[in-house]
């Protein structure tokens, strides 16, 4: 019920939606930030995930990173593109292989 009542102030008080549309992902859009999806491998386990990412979040301009084991997949958002040498750097350090983008 409380959600019924919030709704209708949120929307005349202004929100990402107003007029526009929603996007999933507002701030990224907002920003110009660039999503990049590379492929790892040896990663296993959640550990890896986070060694990964860790290792990736230190790249400058890098504002998100997203490690998932069973695919191999790191989606990492930045506010401007990465070289790929720098990303396969880190991911090095960190113990595994960047084999390319996705």
């Amino acid at each position: 019920m409380t959600a019924q009542t919030e709704l209708p102030q949120a929307e005349t008080t202004g929100s990402c939606c107003g007029g526009g549309g929603c996007s999933s992902t507002p701030a990224a859009d907002a920003q110009g930030d660039v999503t990049t999806v590379y492929q790892v491998t040896g990663m296993t386990c959640g550990h890896c995930e986070g060694a990964v990412s860790a290792e990736i979040s230190e790249l400058p301009g890098v504002t998100s990173v997203k490690a998932v084991a069973s695919t191999g997949q790191v989606t990492v958002i930045s506010a401007a593109p990465l070289d790929d040498e720098a990303v396969r750097a880190a991911v090095d350090e960190a113990g595994y292989e960047l084999t390319g983008r996705a």
